[in-house]
């Protein structure tokens, strides 16, 4: 809050002199939006004191920390901006440039404006850019859902199972949609592409249970011939709240069972299912969540989970976080032909193209969106970019993703 308050104080200090000869009520107006996310901030740590956090309405939580985080973001940049222009005052000041300096302002005076107050303006035109393009993907690309449709070749896929076809969810953190219409919207999407299962990877909830009891009607909707199959991700285990004892995180936990049980989702944790077609079969294998970083769960027994499976049988896996992929599955040998992973989100931000694709999720995680191949071993992995959001309740150029992956023999 200190932190904020100086920073604040500081843009604050340029900002004024900007709207020094605006009108009263203009003034008043502009003081109270620019001093409004520090106050909205106050309000989120007496808030969080008095009730705590996950306690609070969803949709009331999601938007008011997002707000948050899209107005201290857009003003990063005018600080920026304004930090380089108060550094090269100081250096103007310089003994050894005040020859030089002088020059360029007497420039600068014939030209135009003084180069601090290009600097200045850079930093607001950037700043409301930045507010512009958050506040478009909190409220518009957040829920436009991009269906990927990939072809999958395997050598090891039976014939019988040519043409399978499997739709991936992941990542619904349910405690961020400010709605159910938008859910709704999402599972049309997904039955109208008639897939022979459903596989769901993980991070139901934001926080606790209960934050998925509103989409139960809506989510209970899916259906497929082969079964909808999930696992659970890093958040589902409730990790993020400071329980009040073990047993009300673990009542937690036997809500998330029952919920899953009522909509007829069977959670693979550590264990594996066949599917018979004839006389072949394939299996799926779902691990509980392992991640690499130490502060994500390594709950995730793939011996256990892949226990008397031939070890020539088509095997397909179930694994929340793409680093156990890395860690685990290709270190230690695993026959898993198809992997697939969310966690990751794309980072909600990013540039994708036909020909180009860049994320800061890219420095985090080696496999962050879409395909990948080990090519000594040709096993492959897909990371689903999230249907939902998390932290920044909105979508930049990653959008909410719903995967069509046809295995081919």
């Amino acid at each position: 809050m200190v932190v904020l308050f100086l920073a604040d104080l500081y843009l604050w200090s340029a900002l004024r002199k900007t709207i020094f000869n605006y009108n009263s009520w203009h003034k008043n107006l502009v003081a109270f939006l620019f001093w409004l996310p520090l106050m909205m901030v106050g309000v989120l740590i007496a808030g969080s004191i008095l009730r705590p956090i996950q306690d609070w309405n969803d949709v009331f939580r999601t938007y008011w920390i997002g707000l948050i985080l899209v107005f201290y973001t857009a003003k990063m940049f005018p600080l920026l901006f304004l930090l380089i222009a108060d550094l090269w005052r100081v250096v103007q000041k310089i003994p050894v440039m005040v020859v030089k300096s002088r020059r360029v302002e007497l420039l600068e005076k014939k030209e135009g404006i003084s180069r601090s107050k290009f600097l200045q303006y850079m930093g607001y035109l950037s700043g409301g850019l930045v507010l512009g393009t958050m506040l478009t993907g909190m409220f518009k690309w957040v829920y436009e859902f991009n269906i990927i449709h990939r072809k999958l070749h395997f050598d090891r896929l039976p014939k019988n199972f040519d043409g399978l076809r499997i739709v991936q969810i992941s990542d619904l953190h349910l405690g961020t949609w400010k709605s159910e219409k938008p859910l709704q919207e999402a599972v049309k999407k997904i039955l109208s592409l008639h897939p022979d299962m459903i596989l769901f990877t993980g991070d139901l909830v934001n926080f606790t249970t209960k934050e998925a009891f509103r989409f139960e009607k809506t989510l209970s909707q899916l259906e497929a011939p082969m079964g909808i199959y999930a696992t659970l991700g890093n958040h589902d285990y409730g990790n993020y709240v400071n329980w009040p004892s073990k047993a009300a995180k673990q009542q937690n936990m036997n809500q998330l069972y029952a919920f899953y049980k009522r909509l007829g989702w069977k959670l693979l944790n550590n264990r594996h299912v066949k599917f018979t077609r004839g006389n072949r079969q394939i299996a799926l294998v779902g691990v509980e969540n392992w991640g690499a970083h130490p502060r994500f769960p390594k709950r995730g027994d793939l011996k256990k989970a892949a226990h008397g499976l031939e070890s020539g049988i088509f095997k397909l896996l179930m694994s929340h976080d793409p680093s156990h992929w890395d860690h685990v599955v290709i270190p230690g040998h695993f026959d898993m032909d198809l992997t697939l992973s969310g966690h990751t989100h794309g980072f909600q931000f990013g540039i994708e193209s036909k020909d180009f694709k860049w994320s800061p999720a890219q420095y985090m995680y080696k496999e962050w969106a879409g395909l990948y191949t080990d090519k000594p071993s040709g096993r492959q992995i897909y990371v689903n970019r999230g249907l939902g959001s998390i932290g920044y309740p909105g979508r930049i150029g990653i959008l909410p993703e719903i995967t069509l992956l046809e295995l081919k023999a």
